[in-house]
């Protein structure tokens, strides 16, 4: 998967985004989906992005095929989701690398701002040269970053490649990030050791489980509470929080209470089963 993306730091103190790599802070990344999509349909705004001023430090990311679209709109160029290529997006733009260096360019052009960051969020080749090539032209290009998810684009449940990103992450001067089946600090801090990268990215290890940057090896019952508030107080659509909630509860529920949790349909029903099977913290 190929994503580019482009970042204008949200959060006030940070400065440029990219001192947030010598900070070891936690970023939040949000995967978007497509940009034209996004930008075309008040639906898509509303049911697929939501925020608030304490939701910082703070990255969008969007998938996106031409370099105008996302010069003119975007914050992360993703090329990393396979589900996605058969539309031109995605993990088939790493085989169309100048595509890519022009939408980089496209975006660094277009913006003054020199705490704007742009980066790319990549699967690898069967060849890791191609690989290494296409990450090198678009460092060239103007790159911040990358980030590197370990598999092939046909690749999904097989183990992680991480001698690729450690090949990746020798071959380039820029930070480079890793991702794929990062599921507790020790997998951060052994992939770390393992590829000598910048930093790492985790998506459905943190869906399981919000509080693994903050060392716990199951979510905590205080934050699935603390999700149940936040997304009553700023109005999250409760497909959307519940979908969380569906994440969060995984390892921590027995199989048929996931499965009466599972078919809620109603905010109040989620805290009344919350308050009866867990209680309250």
């Amino acid at each position: 998967m190929t994503e580019v993306h482009s970042e204008i730091p949200v959060d006030a103190d940070s400065g440029n985004i990219m001192d947030l790599f010598h900070r070891g802070r936690p970023v939040r990344a949000r995967m978007l989906n497509v940009l034209s999509d996004f930008m075309r349909s008040a639906k898509a705004r509303d049911s697929e992005f939501t925020t608030n001023k304490t939701d910082r430090p703070l990255i969008v990311q969007f998938a996106a095929k031409d370099a105008q679209t996302l010069a003119e709109n975007v914050s992360v160029l993703n090329m990393g989701c396979g589900w996605a290529v058969s539309e031109g997006y995605g993990a088939c733009l790493i085989n169309k690398p100048e595509l890519v260096k022009d939408m980089v360019g496209h975006v660094r052009n277009q913006i003054d701002n020199p705490n704007y960051a742009v980066s790319i969020k990549i699967r690898i080749h069967k060849d890791i040269r191609k690989t290494v090539d296409l990450c090198q032209k678009e460092e060239a290009a103007g790159v911040s970053w990358i980030t590197v998810h370990g598999r092939t684009a046909d690749e999904r449940h097989q183990p992680v490649h991480y001698d690729a990103i450690k090949t990746i992450k020798d071959s380039l001067s820029i930070p480079a990030i890793a991702n794929g089946d990062i599921k507790s600090m020790q997998d951060v801090e052994a992939i770390c050791e393992l590829t000598g990268v910048d930093g790492v990215m985790a998506a459905r290890g943190l869906l399981t489980n919000p509080a693994m940057f903050a060392g716990y090896e199951e979510t905590p019952l205080q934050c699935v509470w603390d999700w149940v508030d936040i997304a009553v107080e700023h109005g999250t659509p409760f497909t959307c929080s519940h979908h969380h909630l569906i994440y969060m509860l995984e390892r921590i529920s027995s199989q048929p209470e996931r499965r009466v949790f599972n078919n809620l349909s109603s905010t109040s029903a989620v805290i009344d089963f919350l308050h009866s099977t867990y209680g309250s913290t």
